[in-house]
């Protein structure tokens, strides 16, 4: 399988070149300079490849990778498996391309097991996986060869992990039925409130709600309201992240909608940026929140458990189990699993 420690060592290096990247100005003249010139280069091309990635959220995604890419953070998630040597398997990684580097975690999952990984990338999503491939390459000979891209047919494989929309699941869950897999399909992260939250609480929940535009399965698109819920008060708490509605597309989607909810007459509340709307479902539309009135913290709770396949997180204060503070849906940790699966454990017991 290859010594995990050096791969460890390249992960955590590149954590590094994320974070000089992030901090930093102008380029230093360190011995990465090239790598963080031609980093630069691939965040430019891909801020104006897809107008969603803007120099923020690919900042952000960065950031966010910095900061789990540490020793000891990686040593603390692996602490929990048992490595073994086993032949090299080629693992199919369909990925999703809604946010930067979405499918991130599981090539790093891949590689880290010990295993072959065949990228199926997202046309969304496409500038920054292939310079990170190059990089690892470069600064540690055991990836050489470990690292394929393909933008048609994939190659021989030994296992899939694919992520898409719930119908695109369908078709996965069909074609790769042959081979173990982890199929991933929508999902959507709500937020309960009592009305008893402070105002920094709910401020820290716009991060939730407006963090890369919604667009993430960790984005909150839903909020639980008791009866008779004051909706002044978060709006006057969310008032900071105004801003966003200068974003063209997301403004082009607001307009939209509003236009749509008006035509439909549905009953909506809004304050220039954000549009809230009742309605029973999870996957709100951008620059919309869904939200639901609940009567009870008993029924409220027996929902979300008949609900949980279409669930990626919670936020709440002391309502469920594994429940996420506000503020925190888009920094999840290695050990974070989208959909609740452990991929790391899928791929060791290949």
């Amino acid at each position: 399988m290859g010594e995990i420690h050096d791969r460890i060592v390249a992960f955590v290096k590149l954590g590094n070149l994320f974070r000089e990247i992030v901090h930093q100005d102008e380029v230093l003249e360190t011995n990465d300079q090239i790598y963080l010139r031609d980093l630069i280069e691939k965040l430019n091309i891909a801020e104006q490849h897809n107008a969603w990635f803007t120099r923020e959220n690919l900042n952000l995604a960065l950031t966010n990778w910095a900061d789990a890419l540490t020793l000891p953070n990686i040593e603390k998630w692996l602490s929990n498996y048992q490595f073994a040597e086993k032949e090299p398997k080629t693992i199919a990684v369909i990925m999703a391309g809604n946010i930067p580097l979405v499918g991130f975690h599981d090539f790093i999952c891949v590689l880290i097991s010990g295993h072959r990984i065949a990228v199926k990338q997202s046309s969304n999503d496409m500038h920054l996986l292939p310079f990170i491939a190059n990089y690892l390459e470069e600064i540690q000979p055991w990836f050489k060869g470990k690292i394929t891209f393909h933008k048609d047919k994939l190659p021989q494989y030994d296992a899939v992990i694919a992520t898409g929309s719930s119908n695109t699941a369908r078709y996965f869950e069909y074609y790769f039925k042959g081979k173990p897999n982890i199929i991933r399909k929508n999902r959507n992260s709500v937020a309960i409130l009592t009305g008893e939250e402070t105002p920094e609480e709910l401020f820290l929940l716009g991060k939730d709600i407006f963090t890369y535009y919604g667009l993430g399965c960790r984005s909150v698109s839903k909020l639980f309201v008791p009866q008779d819920y004051n909706f002044d008060t978060f709006f006057k708490a969310i008032y900071p992240y105004g801003e966003i509605i200068n974003q063209n597309k997301y403004a082009n989607n607001y307009d939209y909608n509003k236009a749509v909810y008006l035509m439909s007459l549905y009953d909506v509340l809004e304050n220039g940026f954000l549009m809230l709307k009742e309605d029973q479902g999870y996957g709100s539309p951008i620059a919309t929140l869904f939200y639901e009135y609940y009567s009870d913290q008993d029924s409220l709770k027996q929902k979300l458990i008949t609900d949980r396949e279409q669930l990626q997180c919670v936020v709440s204060k002391g309502w469920v189990e594994n429940e996420i503070p506000f503020g925190k849906t888009q920094q999840p940790e290695l050990w974070d699993y989208a959909d609740h699966v452990d991929t790391l454990k899928f791929l060791i017991a290949l």
